[in-house]
């Protein structure tokens, strides 16, 4: 089975939401850096396993960008977990062997940032629907949570209207996740630190 990679954490004031979780857990997220071009940067706090939290918000330091930026950040208006990554080591293998089951993960993008200590992390990823993951590969470049702070992911279940089909999808990219029914689609994320358990929705 693939393993999580990371959950994604949208927000329309990254550095109230970094306090909240930092004081919840009892431990502060880390600056991960700058998505030039996108209007967005981020948080890191990792979950153990190898898997983070990616708190994601408006980078007040970059022009407002053309397109609408990623993950929904333009249009939340409270923290909200929108979606997560699993990770594989040949995305291109991976899609093409989902779509033989029909199911079609969408294309793939190439991605970067620069990290504060000046290394460029490099990767490439697929789109995300409903509580289905997207896929991402970093390549050659080191994983994001080797260096990070921990807290642990006791728990990360979904709620989708059609519950079934949901878990048909995820079997195509060899995703194991609970699934209940609910009338729309979200996930729920349990997380355990010095100060207590926050949950995220």
């Amino acid at each position: 089975m693939n393993e999580l990679d990371h959950l994604v954490l949208a927000t329309p004031d990254l550095p109230a939401t970094v306090a909240m979780v930092t004081r919840a857990l009892g431990v502060s997220p880390v600056e991960g850096g700058r998505h030039v071009g996108r209007g967005t940067r981020n948080f890191l706090l990792g979950l153990g396993a190898g898997g983070y939290l990616e708190i994601i918000g408006v980078d007040a330091d970059q022009p407002a960008p053309r397109a609408p930026r990623p993950f929904l950040v333009d249009y939340v208006t409270e923290p909200r977990l929108v979606t997560w990554a699993v990770r594989v080591s040949d995305i291109d293998a991976t899609v093409a062997e989902a779509r033989t089951v029909g199911y079609d993960p969408g294309s793939i993008a190439d991605m970067s940032r620069q990290a504060p200590d000046g290394q460029t992390l490099s990767w490439r990823l697929t789109g995300s629907r409903d509580v289905v993951p997207f896929l991402i590969d970093w390549g050659s470049t080191a994983h994001p949570s080797e260096s990070l702070p921990q807290v642990r992911l006791r728990t990360l279940d979904a709620v989708h209207p059609d519950p079934v089909a949901t878990i048909a999808r995820l079997r195509a990219l060899w995703v194991e996740l609970g699934v209940r029914p609910g009338i729309r689609p979200g996930l729920i994320a349990v997380l355990d630190g010095p100060h207590g358990s926050l949950t995220l929705l």
